[in-house]
């Protein structure tokens, strides 16, 4: 009985297609070095659709590429008014709120992926923020994971662009991710989906490490282990720049 149901399993695997689409993608760097005069970078990604069978006939081919920076908890604090002036209320401990989130897409967001393929694969902003917290007042914590959400939004961290991402003869797709000046070192994931009537058939996913070097590196070991000598330094760079710059305009101006 064993034997045939085994024959059984098998025979029901070879019956079934192999998946007809998937990824082969690449990206234009795997790592990204900060620097004392970085302004951002660009990540060029690239790729191909892998087939076993002609073309599908129906909708057509959409790609979504999703680049998520390292993750840290965020406690946020809706302001109210008290005695008349504007003070922070009560707080909601944010937890898992990536340091930079970029969604780029063949089309509009809702026309290449259905909303359970979105919860199941936490693919838009709308799963960028996940809290664990709770607060006692008025305000569900919802509002307060769309504030991290559209305060990061407002600071280029966080964004969707439609129709970033091209697609030739059904087969090549390209598109590039802005990262902004201001990253956080860690791993960030990009995230490749391929999907048809807005059903995900094929992921791909990659890491770019980005980290700090030269002086950028040397001062954030400084300010981690010698906090100390890293506050004293500071003061005797900003004094020192104080009187360089009294002396130079004193030597001007008399």
């Amino acid at each position: 009985m064993t034997r045939l149901a085994a024959i059984l399993a098998f025979l029901c695997a070879a019956a079934m297609p192999a998946r007809a689409e998937d990824i082969v993608a690449g990206l234009s760097q795997s790592h990204v070095s900060i620097t004392t005069d970085f302004s951002g970078s660009e990540i060029f990604i690239y790729g191909a659709v892998k087939r076993e069978a002609p073309i599908p006939e129906g909708p057509p081919l959409d790609v979504i590429v999703v680049v998520i920076g390292p993750s840290e908890p965020v406690a946020v604090r809706r302001k109210q008014r008290s005695f008349g002036i504007w003070v922070n209320g009560p707080a909601v401990q944010v937890d898992s709120a990536p340091s930079f989130y970029a969604v780029a897409t063949t089309r509009p967001f809702r026309d290449v992926i259905s909303y359970t393929d979105d919860l199941r694969y936490r693919v838009g902003l709308d799963h960028a923020v996940r809290l664990i917290g709770d607060t006692s007042d008025e305000v569900y914590p919802e509002e307060y994971r769309k504030a991290v959400v559209r305060l990061r939004t407002a600071e280029g961290l966080y964004f969707e662009d439609s129709g970033a991402v091209t697609v030739t003869d059904e087969t090549l797709f390209q598109t590039e991710v802005r990262l902004p000046a201001n990253l956080v070192e860690g791993a960030y994931d990009a995230r490749i989906f391929l999907l048809r009537d807005k059903q995900v058939i094929s992921e791909y996913t990659a890491t770019i490490q980005v980290e700090k070097v030269g002086l950028e590196r040397w001062i954030y070991n400084l300010s981690q282990q010698q906090p100390a000598l890293y506050g004293l330094l500071s003061i005797a760079i900003a004094l020192a720049a104080g009187w360089l710059a009294s002396t130079f305009f004193r030597l001007m101006f008399n």
